[in-house]
């Protein structure tokens, strides 16, 4: 198959993607990346747009499994019903434990997730590209917290972040994080009945 024809079939997947032409940056991930400590739930709070990410209240909750992968499940809001994902993820190469790989299914091959930065607590920083014979690249990058928000200033700086790693940011969108507000109203309002 041409290359020019392969560009046409993933066409579709690139409109709903970030493109960019040459191959992907060579980002620099966290040292000393510690996997336990970043187990655990992550609220999305901004990302690059990505076609499998279009809902809101969007959650990634991770958990070592004792083969030494990890189980993911991102969730997500959709037309008011949360729906879910399962994956695996693992360290591709012990020497770069901040470089993950993960996948959703068994016939697909691992992903790029790569751990820029994170202080385990508050936000972690992700990124992920894929290059297409050198010609152009499909990125994503993922802006994590413990929390449902973070103040604006840590969301700048990880933009910086990776706008110094050579990551265009221009097209990053927050993620709708209102479910829980409605989850807490919920529960209040149970509670007075």
């Amino acid at each position: 198959m041409s290359p020019s024809y392969f560009i046409v079939l993933l066409l579709p997947l690139i409109s709903a993607q970030t493109f960019h032409w040459g191959g992907c940056p060579d980002a620099e991930v966290q040292d000393d990346f510690q996997l336990e400590e970043y187990m655990g739930k992550w609220y999305e709070i901004e990302k690059l747009p990505a076609y499998f990410a279009e809902g809101k209240c969007i959650e990634a909750d991770y958990l070592l499994k004792k083969d030494g992968t990890v189980q993911v499940v991102n969730s997500q809001v959709v037309d008011g019903e949360r729906m879910a994902a399962e994956g695996i993820a693992k360290v591709m190469d012990e020497d770069e434990p901040a470089k993950l790989g993960v996948s959703f299914t068994s016939f697909t091959p691992y992903s790029p997730y790569w751990v820029l930065k994170t202080d385990y607590t508050n936000v972690t920083v992700v990124y992920s590209c894929t290059d297409v014979f050198n010609v152009f690249h499909l990125d994503y990058a993922w802006i994590l917290s413990r929390s449902p928000s973070l103040p604006e200033e840590t969301v700048q700086d990880a933009k910086d972040l990776l706008i110094s790693e050579g990551i265009d940011v221009s097209a990053m969108e927050p993620t709708e994080q209102d479910c829980h507000e409605d989850e807490d109203n919920d529960s209040n309002e149970e509670e007075e009945d």
